[in-house]
């Protein structure tokens, strides 16, 4: 049975989960949205990237893991050029062994200014 996680981070406005748990697996969605308000926090990659993986943190924590749960991610940029400071922000929160991770470049996301989503995948 799907069990949606309570993250605290605030929800989407449209038909969606950032965060399921079904049995020992999780899955989560995150952007970089401010928690409290769900407002896009507008910067460069490196501040995106800090935010939304904050928010993985938040999310992995309330659904009873925590980062080193994560066991593959996959993120989405709108820039190849901003792989690089990715790169440096997502050293910050994983270690070796990271997870396995896809990194693609899409044309656009759907929020104004958003630069990176990351989707992720856990086991408990």
């Amino acid at each position: 049975m799907i069990e949606v996680v309570d993250t605290g981070i605030a929800p989407s406005t449209g038909p969606v989960n950032d965060c399921i748990r079904v049995g020992r697996q999780v899955w989560l969605v995150v952007i970089s949205e401010d928690p409290a308000t769900g407002e896009i926090v507008i910067g460069d990659i490196e501040v995106q990237t800090r935010q939304a993986l904050a928010n993985l943190r938040q999310a992995i924590e309330a659904a009873g893991g925590t980062l080193a749960s994560i066991v593959q991610v996959q993120v989405f940029l709108v820039d190849k050029a901003d792989a690089a400071g990715m790169n440096r922000v997502y050293a910050e929160f994983f270690a070796r062994p990271y997870p396995v991770r896809a990194t693609v470049v899409v044309k656009e996301l759907l929020a104004t200014g958003l630069r990176i989503e990351i989707t992720a995948t856990a086991m408990l």
